[in-house]
């Protein structure tokens, strides 16, 4: 993978640490269809698994590797040899293959997790980078809980890395900590201070424990960072990860602020959020951007007017540029005239305006009652209407 100025590179773990969410378990069966997916979608990069850390991730990073044709595969791998040999050998039979290396490197996690000086963590990651490199065709590198680290370790371990061979730096907000400013701060010391950063790649890993994960991904991106980390529906660890549907989407809404191409097919994010639903049997929120059941879907009646009238006036894309198929005018006690007559004669009903406004009548009423207003009530209405005009014919 060369840099490019303009390209963002989608690296997708939703195979792995989307995975590791409670809940969002899968079989190898199920990891091969939505890794197929993900290939149809156009993820640059697929992270399988991290082959070391069961048979089962090791087989299904094998059997991705074996399956899937054009992204580069990758598995996760901790700084130790038996971890990269493993990824190694599960990774041979793709074409194209990457060791996602990580290495927790702030004092917190050093002193606890590790119980390791930083001097070891230096030479750790030297040893593992290098021998990482003679498996696959390129090492990314992941200062674990970098966001908390001291600058200038940070400094000195990234520099370590991209000497021994790393070729993508990720810089991974582990825990959800950072904020945009900062996260942006932290991509541009790396790229001014650290030899030989202008040869690398540099990449965004972001958690949602904050809520700040495709912005500070937005941010790291203007710093400078070329690869985007992130997962389908934004599953993923505690709160999530960066959500891969709503960067492609801003890439594609506003141009003028992230002027960046991509290989994302977008008409594919809807789909692949289906997909992935159907898998692990939850879908996301009705209200999560682009992919959620209300995200193209209106009841005030001011917003309802307005769409029908021009789908611009309360949408900032069309649902089919994500894969939806339209649309959803919902009927509930916000909606106005508009939006019944439009209903109604999608069910094909042409009323006067007499008789709109009676059956407007009842339906406000029966809105007042009840949360959702569905076919069969509609066409109750239409029975009650018909009703009193036949009763008022015969007085």
């Amino acid at each position: 993978m060369s840099a490019n100025h303009d390209r963002v590179y989608f690296f997708d773990t939703t195979l792995r640490d989307g995975e590791q969410s409670p809940g969002c378990s899968m079989n190898i069966d199920e990891k091969l269809r939505l890794a197929a997916q993900l290939t149809t979608l156009g993820v640059d990069i697929i992270e399988a698994g991290f082959a070391i850390a069961s048979d089962g991730d090791f087989e299904a990073v094998k059997a991705v590797a074996t399956q899937i044709q054009g992204p580069t595969i990758a598995s996760l791998s901790r700084c130790k040899r038996e971890d990269i040999e493993a990824a190694g050998r599960a990774l041979a039979p793709a074409k194209r293959t990457r060791i996602h290396l990580f290495l927790s490197c702030s004092d917190l996690h050093l002193e606890y997790k590790l119980r390791i000086s930083r001097e070891q963590a230096l030479e750790q990651a030297d040893e593992a980078v290098r021998l990482a490199g003679q498996v696959v065709d390129e090492v990314e590198f992941s200062p674990e809980d970098a966001t908390r680290t001291d600058p200038d370790f940070l400094c000195k371990v990234v520099g370590v890395a991209i000497n021994a061979g790393a070729k993508i730096i990720n810089i991974p907000d582990t825990v959800g900590y950072t904020v945009p400013e900062e996260y942006a701060a932290t991509f541009r010391m790396l790229r001014e201070k650290v030899p030989g950063a202008d040869k690398v790649i540099f990449s965004a890993h972001c958690h949602d424990d904050l809520g700040l994960a495709v912005a500070n991904t937005f941010a790291a991106v203007q710093a400078g960072a070329r690869q985007v980390e992130c997962t389908i529906n934004g599953i993923g660890e505690r709160a999530g990860n960066a959500a891969l549907e709503e960067i492609a989407a801003a890439i594609m809404v506003r141009p003028d602020k992230y002027p960046y191409s991509s290989n994302i097919v977008t008409t594919e994010l809807f789909p692949t959020s289906q997909m992935l639903g159907d898998i692990i049997s939850f879908r996301p929120s009705p209200n999560k951007a682009i992919v959620g059941a209300n995200a193209f879907a209106h009841e005030a009646g001011i917003h309802q007017h307005g769409v029908l009238a021009n789908p611009l006036t309360y949408e900032i894309m069309t649902p089919a540029s994500v894969g939806v198929s339209h649309n959803n005018i919902v009927l509930g006690k916000h909606s106005g005239r508009r939006a019944l007559e439009h209903r109604l004669h999608q069910l094909g009903f042409k009323l006067t305006r007499e008789e709109l406004d009676e059956v407007y009548h009842r339906f406000t009423q029966l809105a007042d009652k009840k949360k959702n207003i569905y076919e069969q009530d509609l066409l109750a209405l239409i029975r009650d209407e018909a009703a009193a005009v036949t009763l008022g014919s015969e007085e």
